[in-house]
């Protein structure tokens, strides 16, 4: 796709006239964006007066990166993980590209759901850059898991967790029935994708549906941490501005729903319907990870005003903290789904954003 890049820039010069619209992270919807720098109104990364800088952009035209090479033009999302073997993997979300356009949807641009990138960035102060990605015969970035994209059956299929268990790497998605008023959208049920060849194929596990219903409800959007021959699964509702729930299961059982234990405030049983909040309202999509350094677990979230939020914790049932600001909504106010870098950088915290208003992934620095 490299030699294809002069052709690919003509052709989105062109394409930038079909889609000007530059919507907010509290329009759920993600098909009626721009990623085009400069013509999306951004050009270089954002300037934050306050403690976390923008240190790198990840995707797009903007990025060293060049995405656009294979057909990256526009995502979000950036969820990374350690694949067992010292390789960092990294699965975005809805990704703008070109070719046949999603009219059905509302998009002028060619969608797909979810895509995945390799990387041995292990030091990302100077950026993260990817090594491989997960193509068509066309060399363009694929879906791992096809949706059929037809609204109100399934309109995504969005992943929300990575995690690798034993050198098998697993996939939390959540399948969108459709987006509803902003901020929220509704599911059908989230599941477990696993794959055996480091990503690069991946298949459903139908086996572990949750369905949009009772206390599985409040597992539809995930985040994953290990933890003493465990893996946690910290859950909540489809949308953003929800309590965040966990779970907890043998990491050789992650594909058996009837192994998981549920934390119910005060113990865990295996009644899903038991579950308690161990984060109150105001959880989007989130981020969990051991940190070194506090000694402590953080999580990384957007709150309701949509600024990037901190708690902390010893341990993954809590006590959760209250929330510390890492980007105020006032500094970058279309900023989403704050995703924790995987390696320990004592109290360097790097984490990747969304920023709506571009429509792509940037690289944030906090000092802790």
């Amino acid at each position: 796709m490299r030699k294809a890049a002069p052709l690919l820039l003509s052709t989105v010069a062109g394409a930038t006239a079909l889609l000007l619209t530059v919507t907010t992270p509290a329009a759920a919807n993600p098909n009626a964006i721009n990623p085009i720098p400069v013509l999306n109104g951004t050009n270089g990364l954002p300037q934050l007066p306050g403690r976390t800088k923008a240190v790198f952009q990840v995707t797009g035209m903007a990025s060293p990166n060049h995405t656009e090479n294979y057909n990256v033009l526009g995502t979000d999302l950036g969820i990374m993980w350690d694949n067992g073997n010292g390789e960092m993997l990294t699965t975005f979300g809805d990704t703008a590209g070109l070719g046949l356009p999603n009219l059905l949807v509302g998009s002028t641009w060619a969608w797909r759901s979810n895509i995945l990138l390799r990387s041995h960035t292990q030091n990302p102060s100077n950026g993260i850059f990817f090594d491989s990605q997960v193509r068509d015969i066309f060399g363009q970035a694929r879906d791992l898991i096809p949706s059929p994209k037809i609204p109100f059956i399934e309109i995504s299929r969005i992943p929300t967790a990575g995690i690798s268990v034993g050198g098998t790497q697993f996939l939390s998605l959540m399948s969108v029935k459709s987006w509803d008023e902003p901020g929220q959208w509704t599911t059908n049920y989230s599941s477990l994708a696993v794959s055996g060849d480091n990503g690069e194929n991946w298949v459903e596990l139908p086996a572990t549906r949750r369905p949009d219903d009772g206390g599985n409800s409040n597992f539809q959007m995930n985040a994953f941490v290990k933890r003493d021959g465990f893996l946690y699964e910290f859950g909540t509702e489809s949308g953003r501005n929800h309590p965040a729930f966990v779970a907890r299961v043998p990491e050789a059982g992650v594909t058996d729903l009837g192994a998981y234990e549920y934390w119910d405030g005060g113990k865990w049983q295996k009644d899903v319907n038991a579950a308690q909040p161990v984060i109150g309202g105001g959880v989007s999509e989130l981020s969990v990870q051991w940190n070194d350094y506090l000694g402590q677990y953080i999580a990384l979230t957007t709150d309701p005003s949509n600024s990037v939020v901190m708690y902390t914790s010893p341990s993954p049932e809590g006590p959760w903290s209250a929330p510390s600001v890492l980007i105020d909504t006032r500094e970058l106010p279309t900023a989403y789904a704050p995703y924790i870098f995987p390696y320990q950088t004592g109290r360097d915290l790097y984490f990747l954003t969304t920023v709506h208003s571009q429509y792509n992934v940037i690289l944030m620095h906090t000092t802790l």
